[in-house]
């Protein structure tokens, strides 16, 4: 017998789940049967239920199916995908048809990590801010982790990113209203592969490939006011980076310059 993963049987019910899907017999939004049953229809019975449960769990993993508490296994919708422009200063894009949540904690303590982005020391107390887009029908797409000094934003009315009546304005202009003038944005991003707990947290497959979006807001003196980290699943979302360029000035003798980009330390 062979010992490759093809020939376990959840393998085996997890290919034929996949064909069915691919074929349209089972379309999106189909409740698939009871394990019981496919288990007699694809396995003769024999037990076979729990052959079934990880055949699917591995198809939810790979965002084919989707199991909804108290209702049964359904194939997944496809979900219309969205732009997120840069910088990522909002939360909902123009357009975007759903919503936002967010909740914020003051006086937590920084993580060394993010002390070191805001200039400030390790535990130093911070506004932590967590965010969470959601579609329409309310389900997490996208999270934001926020975190601002309390050194800045302590007993002043911007004090809580997620209440008041201040509540939906961008990083810089809450700011404004504390005469800080944010010019500058400074953003790393990182590839990653979403792990089971931020898969659920973005309602995209465990495995799936994502970005973590590092962002740092400066005031005039190029002091951090704000930091965050965007955590952006591909499944969802396409990244657009639009930048301005200057043409070049065309100098005396530059047409009998010869040279490639990379000689030029452009």
């Amino acid at each position: 017998m062979s010992d490759s993963p093809e020939s376990y049987p959840y393998q085996r019910v997890a290919g034929e789940f996949r064909a069915r899907i691919a074929s349209g017999d089972w379309p999106p939004g189909y409740r698939l049967p009871a394990r019981s049953r496919l288990a007699r229809e694809l396995l003769g019975g024999n037990g076979g239920e729990n052959v079934i449960r990880r055949a699917q769990e591995l198809l939810i993993e790979e965002g084919l199916l989707e199991a909804r508490a108290g209702s049964g296994t359904y194939v997944r919708r496809l979900r219309p995908r969205h732009t997120l422009r840069a910088p990522f200063d909002g939360l909902v894009p123009d357009g975007y048809d759903g919503t936002w949540e967010a909740s914020s904690q003051p006086r937590t303590p920084a993580p060394v990590e993010v002390a070191a982005r805001l200039g400030v020391e390790a535990d130093a107390p911070c506004v932590r801010t967590a965010y969470a887009v959601l579609t329409a029908g309310g389900e997490p797409v996208l999270t934001v982790t926020s975190w601002e000094p309390m050194e800045i934003t302590g007993a002043t009315p911007v004090v809580l990113p997620s209440g008041g009546l201040l509540a939906c304005l961008t990083v810089p202009e809450r700011m404004a209203h504390l005469g800080i003038a944010v010019t500058r944005v400074a953003e790393t991003l990182t590839p990653v592969v979403l792990d089971r707990d931020q898969a659920q947290r973005v309602s995209a497959p465990s495995g799936s490939p994502a970005h973590v979006i590092s962002r740092v807001h400066y005031d005039a003196d190029d002091r951090p006011v704000e930091t965050a980290d965007l955590l952006i699943p591909a499944a969802h979302w396409d990244l657009l980076y639009i930048h301005q360029v200057t043409p070049a000035e065309h100098q005396d003798g530059a047409a009998g310059q010869t040279g490639s980009v990379l000689g030029t330390g452009l």
